[in-house]
């Protein structure tokens, strides 16, 4: 394995084992200090990210970090997820939404328009590099196109940027002139 291979790995793993704990405490609300590195360890175990024996000392470390970040915090020897924790945590899970396309398209699309005043303009430039990073494919201005279900990214992204009423999701059956964007998005 080269030593870029190697690096991309290992940077896969630190953010796996980040997501784990993150979402371990989102999920309880507040956890112990001390159910973390079980429940975690255990996640990761049965899905084999960290096939070492040093599981629980990794847990550790990245827990601490994940502290020392600002991501969580110790409040009566429990662990609570903090405002920047949250979203992190948002922004991992909108990561991992790209992987997740069904093996069949069900041939509609999936439209967003969004109507953002100009003295917001650093807001509107985050939602076009956020959908831009998910893979929408910018149809007009302030359109954007995908071809697969993402209903809860947007519901998720609205509450995120706190745009609920500015961005409008559209489902839509049928759409001219679709050749290009069928291509652009692998489907035939």
């Amino acid at each position: 394995m080269g030593e870029l291979e190697n690096s991309a790995k290992i940077k896969r793993r630190k953010r796996n084992v980040r997501k784990f704990i993150l979402q371990a405490v989102a999920t309880a609300g507040v956890l112990s200090v001390a159910a973390v590195a079980p429940g975690v360890v255990g996640a990761m175990a049965k899905l084999g990210i960290i096939p070492t024996k040093r599981q629980k000392e990794i847990v550790k470390r990245s827990r601490q970090r994940l502290v020392e970040k600002g991501l969580l915090e110790y409040k009566n020897k429990t662990l609570r997820l903090t405002k920047k924790g949250e979203a992190t945590l948002r922004v991992i899970s909108v990561a991992d939404f790209k992987s997740a396309k069904p093996k069949k398209w069900d041939r509609k699309w999936r439209v967003l328009i969004f109507d953002i005043k100009e003295y917001h303009r650093s807001l509107r430039d985050k939602i076009r590099r956020t959908l831009n990073s998910i893979g929408f494919v910018h149809l007009q201005h302030s359109v954007w196109i995908y071809p697969y279900d993402c209903e809860d990214l947007i519901t998720l992204l609205k509450a995120d940027f706190k745009v609920g009423k500015d961005l409008l999701y559209m489902i839509v059956d049928e759409l001219e002139h679709d050749m290009s964007l069928r291509k652009s998005f692998g489907i035939k």
